[in-house]
């Protein structure tokens, strides 16, 4: 068996069958558990596939996400789809090319070494043979270990990896024929269900029979506190359930402080060590502190949560934009009571997905309605009401770090706690079920809270709250927070965005308490060369430091997402007149192996536009334990007249493994941002949004 480094994919899928179909001529079908969300994924897979099969990418077809034709694989989130679904990729496309000639050479009678492969046909030092793929498809068995064959190429024999291939999927995108929203099936009907006003909500009194009246085309669907309405035409269905709303009555909420810090500090969690390094309270030097305050932020998508979904006999299928397709299943599942077994979920792409927001929700609305209609595919779609209340939200957070730092300009210690709810509740995770309208059932399905994500993933609230830095004694705590009543789970960098805030800009406090250049005191505290490099690089793209000039400033932020994914520092360029606006945004970024630049550059860029927004605009706001906020009007995100000048430059090592991407910009954006106010200001602004009524209060 092969030695080489494996995959977490491998694990559930580790036959090259799992990966990778030629049955039919001319064609290869490469199948994916990660689905693209935007980040290209799809993409890139097909870049390495191709290129270790030594076949045009054009003649690759993918699956990805679909529960019975591909494999199983984690959800596509945490940066991972490249670092696992892209190395199980290349190890099963290696190894399938590596079975393949070794059948070949035995019909030619020829060592392996002397066959080499063009667009799938084989060629024997370097003459044609009437040998390809799929001529040899019917004899060779693929239902064999990976790892026993994998042979992936060297960095220098690979032609397609490393080039910035056009996107497979834009085509589609452009023409809106890719999106869920835009699927229109045969004979589907439409539903909507009645939203609370809070989700711990439960229905007192319903005027079923007015509704009836007033609708008498409209069926109506219940279930305790779950009322769903199936209608032939949208537009009926909207305004049926619009009148059910107003035919419904709820129970009253919970109680709970108005400030997000008084709530915090009234919870009963107790703090847990993340990691001890040495003894804090021993170090000597100053005492520079900072606490930071990140809102409860929403998940914004573009377009809100829809399914469709079908029960064919006792099997049901859903079509749905969550990024766990596999994940979904066993919760849906239990949820209606049938086997998993049972469901297929099939993936389509949303309009803007970023972790976990409503569309495993809608998918089990979509189910329990279609019940109702067997052999008829049903489509729920969210209002941009219910999207904000009652999907997922980023969980606020307060950070306090603090270090000590000595005559010499070097901090000795750095002590930080996260104090937040938990950052994951997706559907499954810690046996929960956690879909809001399975809680309002007649019998409804317990509601818990699941544990924090461990460190060893990733990390939840303490996602990158252990310094990369090179600090000699260290102490990192959380607090995870059960006794609020608000929906928390995964959005993009988890408790990585709100850490990173409060490490990188205490970084600044300390420079420019003891005098020191930002950039400089961190190329001291740092041991990773490639840390360095970035930061340096990023430094020279936007002729760090810059002039000064009153009401203008440039910052820095720097992370190693997670601490084992791509390094990233941005430099930003805010302008602060009647508001701040950031007009410039310079990235370096250390991926290892880049399978796509194009790719890597604009995932950059979307994670500095997203986290600008969060930065600058973002915060959801609550009633007690209802949000208040039902649209864009309460709601502001980044306008288009206000993205700034992007530049990324990629430090490219194609020698080094591909690392994850797409959140590694957030923590660094936002830190940038603060950091280049406070040098616009001399205003330091540590609860977000940084808004003109945030530097007022900050400078009072």
């Amino acid at each position: 068996m092969s030695t080489i480094a494996s995959s977490p994919s491998l694990t559930e899928n580790p036959h090259c069958s799992d990966w990778i179909d030629l049955s039919r001529t001319g064609t290869v079908v490469l199948k994916s558990g990660k689905v693209e969300i935007g980040q290209g994924i799809g993409t890139a897979l097909v870049q390495i596939a191709a290129d270790e099969m030594d076949v045009a990418p054009e003649s690759v077809e993918l699956i990805a996400g679909h529960t019975a034709l591909g494999p199983l694989e984690a959800g596509t989130s945490s940066s991972l789809s490249i670092e696992t679904g892209g190395r199980a990729v290349r190890l099963a496309a290696s190894a399938v090319r590596a079975i393949f000639i070794a059948e070949a050479a035995k019909l030619l009678q020829t060592p392996p070494e002397n066959l080499s492969v063009e667009d799938g046909r084989i060629f024997v030092s370097g003459r044609e043979t009437d040998l390809t793929y799929w001529s040899l498809a019917s004899s060779v068995e693929l239902a064999v270990p990976v790892l026993d064959y994998a042979k992936p190429k060297s960095p220098t024999e690979r032609r397609l990896v490393g080039t910035s291939m056009p996107r497979i999927d834009l085509a589609a995108k452009a023409t809106g024929a890719s999106f869920i929203h835009d699927i229109e099936l045969p004979g589907m009907l439409h539903g909507r269900t009645l939203d609370p006003p809070a989700s711990s909500r439960r229905l007192e009194t319903f005027d079923e029979d007015a509704l009836r009246r007033a609708f008498p085309s409209v069926q109506v669907v219940r279930d305790g506190s779950f009322i769903g309405i199936i209608a032939d035409r949208e537009d009926v269905a909207a305004r049926a359930i619009a009148r059910a709303a107003r035919l419904a009555t709820w129970s009253q909420g919970f109680t709970v402080p108005s400030l997000m810090r008084e709530a915090i500090a009234v919870d009963a969690a107790e703090p847990e060590l993340v990691m001890e390094k040495s003894d804090v309270a021993s170090a000597g030097g100053r005492s520079i502190k900072t606490e930071i305050e990140r809102p409860y932020i929403a998940h914004a998508s573009i377009a809100p949560s829809c399914a469709i979904a079908i029960w064919r006999g006792d099997a049901l299928e859903i079509y749905s934009h969550s990024q766990a397709v596999h994940d979904m299943r066993a919760p849906i599942a239990k949820a209606l009571g049938i086997d998993a077994g049972k469901v297929v979920v099939i993936h389509v792409p949303g309009a803007g997905t970023y972790g976990h927001s409503g569309q495993d929700d809608v998918a089990y609305e979509a189910a329990m309605l279609a019940r109702a209609v067997p052999g008829r595919p049903v489509r729920v779609l969210w209002s941009r009401a219910a999207d904000f209340s009652l999907a997922p939200l980023g969980p606020g957070a307060i950070v306090k770090a603090e270090v000590k730092v000595d005559g010499d300009g070097r901090i000795t210690a750095f002590t930080l706690q996260s104090q937040s709810q938990a950052h994951v509740s997706r559907p499954g995770r810690g046996g929960t079920i956690n879909l809001v309208a399975a809680e309002r059932l007649a019998t409804p399905m317990e509601k818990r809270s699941p544990p924090d994500v461990p460190l060893e993933r990733g990390g939840g609230a303490d996602r990158n709250a252990l310094p990369i830095y090179a600090f000699p004694n260290i102490h990192v705590s959380k607090r995870i927070l059960r006794g609020l009543p608000y929906r928390t789970s995964a959005l993009r960098a988890l408790g990585g965005y709100a850490n990173i805030f409060a490490i990188e800009t205490l970084m600044d406090d300390v420079a420019a308490e003891i005098g020191a250049d930002p950039v400089a005191l961190r190329i001291k505290h740092l041991a990773d060369a490639r840390a360095v490099e970035v930061i340096t690089k990023a430094a020279e793209m936007a002729d760090w430091p810059g002039p000064q000039v009153q009401g203008e400033g440039l910052g820095i932020g720097f992370c190693q997402y997670k601490n084992r994914s791509a390094y990233c520092a941005v430099v930003a360029r805010v302008v602060c007149d009647e508001r701040v606006r950031l007009t410039h945004a310079w990235a370096a970024i250390d991926a290892g192996e880049a399978i796509n630049p194009d790719g890597i550059k604009n995932q950059i860029e979307g994670a500095i536009v997203q986290s600008a927004s969060w930065t600058l605009k973002e915060r959801v706001s609550f009633e007690g334990d209802a949000v208040t906020t039902r649209d864009w009007e309460g709601y502001p995100i980044l306008r288009f007249s206000e993205v700034p000048e992007i530049k990324v430059s990629l430090i490219v090592r194609p020698e080094l493994p591909p690392l994850g991407v797409g959140e590694t910009a957030t923590g660094p954006t936002a830190a940038a941002i603060g950091n280049a106010v406070h040098r616009a200001l001399g205003i330091r602004v540590r609860t977000l949004p940084i808004t003109r009524d945030a530097i007022v209060a900050a400078a009072s």
